[in-house]
């Protein structure tokens, strides 16, 4: 059991926790919650021995295990597999022990040392790693990818993998979802329900927080409270102790009488009955969500466009992707992601984007917002098109050693130039009181952008697009840095603005309550998805179990797509020594584990290369397989001839490796299943 009893926490001058006590019970999946800045990562700090208490009395079993996501990025050639390996710190210490072992040349400490690797997973280690890995959405071949080749979203999800292959007692997340897309969010909910230990989750995700937690610690006025349930059974109680302070719901009078207003005008009209039923569905949702609105750091709303063409963007056999590199030899094709799209974006319209991680999702946003140009097809733009575009990588964009002020100013330069000025505010002046609405004011107007924290730049990206007054808004992941609190005001936000959205995220309360229909990405192809989130987070979980079935056919890793901690998936062609382990007995059974235990090793060392070079074939197979298709396209929409000649070349040579590459592969997989029989 954890507790706290009157413990007092600082860091520097300011009190994190004053006179705070909680008990913690094994096996508890507890949520913490609370505003940014309220001290969670600290009381993180504390369990994990980064910070002592300043007073009272803290205690946790000294016998636990404990395992948390590193925050630092890591750097490495290491393969992804070998890395994620190493977060088993118990395998990695029986690994120790077996080669000090050998060096001992102890034949008895040997045999200890093999039976403790054996008994610590060895066997299967390989396997559960990269059943960890693909479920957070690598593919198949990127297994033996070095760490570094990777981008720095991607080396976190590595980070959050080597957590937990750890065996622990006490698993430790701090926002494990900000990387994640909603296909691995499903397999991450799946995984975590299975922890057998305790478990301790930060997250601004409520409906992930609903998943995996049972105990919900709320942080407030540097006190710990205890509340039986999940996030939404925290969020009803709280709000039922809030009613009795009416002083709470005063911020959102005006916005009620809004809302009603707005439902009363237009329910019966039918050019505005989608948009007057998602302010009767905003106005349900006020009173749950009063607690957090009245604690958000700011609320703000879009203002109303100025046209909105119906329809807003038409798409007719458009194929979307990104061209070919510029160092690519001449001639070599565009990389066709999404294909033969035909879909209207009507005026009102309000959508959600899905599809799993890599079929093109922000391709298709990228291209709608013109940061990518379609590679063949017609797209037509209403006229009077005017797109806010809140990209994943928005955040990058952001000049670091300019400060919000320099960026308005640039803003303002820019639309100026491209002739779409309208009646928004340009003095600096204006500006200012501007950026006060999303409460940058006084001096963090010129405070820059690179010292703000993650909310801190979102928050200016939302200003930035709330100032063009846009009827498109294309959201890819707007919520990764957003606090609880901010994602219910900028959801209210949504529901109240009159123009079309288009939204891709993995935040499912955020698509549930902006969202009236979605499209999913899939196979290619953009098509209208029939059924809820309920019914894709199924979809979903289908998909990863047809992904790892046919990394099965390849020689790759067998596994449940919700591998379990208490329940490792198995490995192809790994020979079963269980069978063994009591077929000696007295004064025999010693040597017959030394020699088990060695031909065990024997055994890993012969099929090792083998496997490797299995890997190495089933990575550039799939690699084949994609410029197939890719090229298989292309000639569907050229009729140049000579690229047409060129084109069928490149598929004649390409069949021809991967015969040979299948050849190859079918050699391997039966030379290790005849070592391992």
């Amino acid at each position: 059991m954890i507790t706290l009893k009157n413990v007092v926490l600082r860091r520097g001058s300011k009190v994190i926790l004053d006179s705070a006590s909680i008990a913690l019970n094994p096996g508890e999946n507890v949520g913490l919650v609370g505003r940014n800045g309220a001290g969670k990562s600290s009381l993180f700090a504390m369990l994990n021995g980064t910070l002592h208490e300043d007073g009272g009395e803290f205690y946790i079993p000294a016998q636990w295990r404990m395992a948390q996501v590193a925050q630092d990025m890591p750097e490495t050639e290491q393969s992804a597999t070998s890395y994620v390996i190493e977060g088993d710190i118990v395998l990695q210490a029986a690994q120790v022990e077996v080669d000090a072992a050998e060096l001992s040349g102890d034949g008895d400490r040997m045999a200890h040392a093999y039976m403790d690797l054996y008994d610590s997973g060895a066997h299967d280690a390989q396997a559960r790693a990269q059943a960890l890995i693909l479920g957070l959405g690598f593919k198949v071949a990127e297994l033996d990818n070095p760490v570094n080749s990777f981008s720095g979203g991607w080396r976190m999800r590595l980070q959050l993998a080597r957590a937990l292959m750890c065996p622990s007692d006490l698993l430790l997340l701090d926002e494990p979802t900000n990387h994640l897309d909603l296909d691995a969010l499903v397999w991450l909910e799946a995984w975590l329900k299975r922890y057998a230990g305790t478990m301790l989750v930060i997250s601004h995700d409520r409906e992930f927080l609903d998943a995996v937690t049972d105990v919900t610690v709320h942080i407030e006025s540097a006190k710990l409270t205890r509340y039986g349930g999940n996030y939404s059974k925290f969020e009803d109680l709280r709000s039922e102790q809030m009613a009795l302070q009416q002083g709470a719901y005063s911020k959102q009078q005006d916005k009620i009488a809004h809302l009603q207003k707005f439902i009363a005008r237009f329910k019966a009209k039918a050019s505005k009955a989608k948009q007057a039923q998602s302010r009767v569905k905003a106005l349900d949702r006020m009173e749950k969500i009063a607690p957090l609105l009245a604690e958000a750091d700011f609320t703000f709303e879009f203002k109303e466009p100025a046209n909105l063409p119906n329809p807003m963007l038409s798409m007719q056999n458009a194929y979307f992707g990104y061209p070919a590199p510029e160092d690519a030899p001449e001639g070599t094709p565009p990389t066709v992601i999404v294909q033969n799209v035909s879909k209207s974006v009507l005026a009102g319209q309000r959508i959600g984007i899905l599809g799993a991680n890599g079929q093109g999702k922000s391709t298709l946003v990228k291209t709608v917002a013109r940061a990518l140009a379609p590679i063949s097809g017609d797209m037509t733009e209403g006229k009077g098109l005017n797109i806010g575009y809140f990209a994943q990588q928005e955040l990058d964009v952001l000049r670091p050693a300019d400060n919000p002020l320099e960026h308005m100013i640039r803003l303002v330069k820019e639309v100026t130039a491209a002739g779409k000025m309208g009646n928004q505010p340009t003095r600096e002046q204006d500006l200012r009181s501007f950026l006060g609405n999303f409460n940058f004011g006084g001096d963090m107007v010129k405070q820059a952008v690179g010292s703000m924290s993650g909310g801190e730049k979102a928050r200016l990206v939302l200003c930035m697009i709330v100032w063009q007054r846009p009827n498109l808004l294309l959201l890819d992941e707007p919520t990764n840095h957003l606090d609880l609190a901010t994602r219910e005001a900028l959801s209210m936000a949504l529901n109240e603005f009159e123009g079309t959205v288009m939204l891709v995220s993995h935040d499912r309360a955020l698509l549930r309550a902006v969202c009236d229909e979605f499209w999913m990405v899939s196979q290619g192809g953009v098509a209208p998805f029939d059924g809820d989130l309920d019914d894709y987070q199924k979809y979903l979980l289908d998909y990863a179990k047809r992904q790892r079935e046919e990394a099965k056919k390849s020689g790759g890793v067998v596994t449940s797509p919700v591998a379990s901690p208490a329940t490792p998936p198995i490995q192809v062609a790994t020979k079963s020594v269980a069978a063994t382990a009591d077929k000696t007995s007295g004064k025999d059974s010693s040597e017959q584990r030394k020699l088990d235990a060695r031909a065990r090793q024997q055994q890993s060392e012969t099929t090792k290369p083998l496997r490797k070079e299995l890997e190495k074939i089933d990575g550039k197979m799939q690699a084949l397989n994609n410029e197939k298709n890719n090229l298989q396209a292309l000639l569907t929409t050229t009729t140049a001839p000579a690229e047409i000649a060129q084109t069928g070349k490149r598929l004649k040579a390409i069949e021809n490796d991967l015969g040979t590459m299948e050849e190859r592969w079918l050699e391997l997989t039966e030379q290790i299943e005849t070592v391992a029989v």
